[in-house]
């Protein structure tokens, strides 16, 4: 089946404390958003890409692919006000023969071709996954007082991405209204639904928003 990606990169980082987008930093003299997009090219060159940015740094981003001979072919689209309404963007821009669409947050660029395949496959065979992560920490729910209550960690996952669909499923899904509770592509398809596969996620495909896991990556990719 002819696959698609969405990337995801609307946001301007503020948690990163620079006032430059966090997806444009270098990693390893990669910036950070060409790294995340050439792992799913390197994947799979055939791979159809859909790439949201935020509408002022459309013009940086295309002078930035010149300078760095970008290999990547993709359309490129303004960023919505919410993830939602950038990845409905997003869709009206994926060709109609694509069959399974990824879509992956633009500041994850150490995803593994083995976690990509994994998804993939998953996606191709149930309709819809993603990948997750054990919780390590201990966890609260706060309460309205403020002190909270101990919760089981064994209950709970991080979620990760790329979370991948069969595009009639992913399209139908968002069909609906926003709502809140949308925080990812899988809270929206199971909002009309749709059932969603968990897929073990991995520790390095870690998203970038702090000086420390900027730190991190660039650790990272200095051992590839």
């Amino acid at each position: 089946m002819k696959k698609g990606v969405i990337v995801v990169a609307g946001g301007i980082g503020q948690r990163m404390g620079r006032s430059f987008p966090k997806q444009f930093l270098p990693i390893g003299g990669i910036p950070l958003l060409m790294r995340t997009m050439l792992a799913f090219y390197h994947y799979e060159e055939e791979m159809e890409f859909v790439l949201a940015l935020p509408q002022a740094y459309i013009p940086y981003w295309k002078k930035l692919c010149e300078q760095q001979s970008f290999i990547v072919p993709h359309r490129l689209i303004s960023g919505g006000a919410t993830r939602f309404d950038s990845v409905y963007n997003a869709l009206q821009e994926i060709s109609a023969e694509v069959r399974l669409i990824a879509v992956h947050d633009g500041v994850r660029p150490l995803v593994s071709h083995q976690l990509i395949e994994r998804a993939f496959t998953e996606a191709a065979r149930s309709g819809a996954a993603i990948p997750v992560m054990p919780v390590v920490e201990s966890l609260r729910c706060v309460t309205d007082g403020g002190s909270g209550v101990a919760v089981r960690r064994a209950d709970y996952r991080s979620v990760q991405t790329p979370q991948i669909f069969v595009a009639d499923i992913l399209r139908a899904a968002y069909r609906q209204p926003y709502r809140e509770e949308f925080t990812d592509d899988a809270s929206v398809v199971e909002a009309v639904g749709y059932p969603v596969t968990l897929i073990e996620g991995e520790t390095r495909n870690l998203k970038i928003t702090t000086p420390y896991d900027l730190m991190v990556a660039e650790t990272l990719c200095a051992h590839e």
